[in-house]
């Protein structure tokens, strides 16, 4: 409950007089047997990491969830779609917010389209406001182009807690928040998450976005978890590192990887290094992303190595 979305998810059942089932510390299989035991209809996992841990779980193929009509779930739009084909008849949603926001700010419908469940973060709630820039010249965007978002509303946090430089680096005279967040406004309205704007790699002049990548890596049947980097080198200023949890049992090594991925997304964007791991640095609920960038850029220092590998589309990998 130290999270604004554990108080978001308890207030909101508090205002419709639902009972909250909340899993304490968390364990896989604990929050498994409390969703078949309390016949929960909406989980809130929030983060594909946690919600992973319960549908890879030994009991999660004999389990009675027959009960769960709403999955709210963040992820890239290619490991939504597999988290939704694990559960047909739930309904994935998706959201969007932070704790600037004092939680979401938009979410998913259940009766809105898969594409829009698995590629959006919905519509925005009641109260909120939302613009989309260009982060550099303040400039609206377009719908369907990306740019930073910014937003102001009933929910909009009055600041940070005796930091007034901060805020009013954050919140403008008008009541508007920057993000830090690359968003889409839809045709339709809805808001497409795309990226972070400290997770948008610049290699070589050309801007890539790591979740990109990310959903790319998870494509291959024996990747669960991907997150990428930006590593140093001398050729191209950064290029793309990656770093894979594997599936329990899976065996695939590095040049297969890149080997995946060549031919199939612009070669600027394949990974150049990747690392495998069994734990992930984490911060509450995400990764922890730069502890990764300082670990590669150790790991290359140490080792002398200033410029990756050059890749060639057509090259053979494994």
């Amino acid at each position: 409950m130290f999270h604004v979305g554990g108080w978001q998810v308890l207030m909101s059942a508090f205002t419709r007089g639902a009972c909250a089932s909340h899993v304490g510390f968390l364990d896989a299989g604990t929050a498994l047997g409390q969703l078949q035991r309390e016949r929960c209809t909406h989980a809130f996992p929030a983060f594909e990491l946690i919600w992973l841990g319960v549908l890879e779980h030994p009991d999660f193929p004999a389990a009675d969830l027959s009960a769960l009509r709403v999955v709210i779930n963040v992820g890239v739009p290619e490991r939504m779609r597999k988290m939704q084909e694990l559960l047909p008849h739930v309904s994935q949603v998706s959201c969007l917010g932070m704790t600037e926001s004092c939680g979401s700010l938009s979410i998913g419908r259940a009766s809105d389209s898969l594409h829009s469940r698995t590629h959006t973060s919905g519509h925005l709630l009641p109260g909120m406001e939302v613009r989309v820039v260009d982060p550099v010249s303040g400039a609206e965007q377009a719908p369907g182009e990306p740019g930073e978002m910014l937003f102001r509303g009933v929910t909009s946090f009055a600041g940070y807690y005796r930091d007034p430089e901060t805020t009013a680096t954050v919140v403008d005279d008008e009541g508007w928040v920057r993000t830090g967040d690359l968003i889409r406004r839809e045709e339709d309205g809805t808001i497409a998450f795309v990226s972070r704007l400290k997770d948008m790699l610049k290699v070589g002049g050309e801007n890539v976005s790591a979740a990109e990548i990310e959903g790319y890596l998870i494509t291959h049947p024996d990747v669960s978890v991907a997150a990428v980097v930006g590593a140093p080198d001398a050729r191209y200023g950064e290029v793309p590192a990656a770093f894979v949890q594997l599936h329990k049992g899976a065996s695939v090594d590095e040049q297969e990887l890149i080997g995946y991925c060549l031919g199939n997304i612009a070669t600027f964007k394949v990974p150049r290094y990747i690392r495998f791991v069994d734990e992930w640095p984490m911060s509450g609920t995400k990764i922890k992303k730069f502890v990764l960038r300082e670990r590669i850029r150790d790991e290359l220092a140490e080792a002398g190595i200033r410029s990756a590998p050059k890749l060639h589309a057509n090259q053979t990998y494994g």
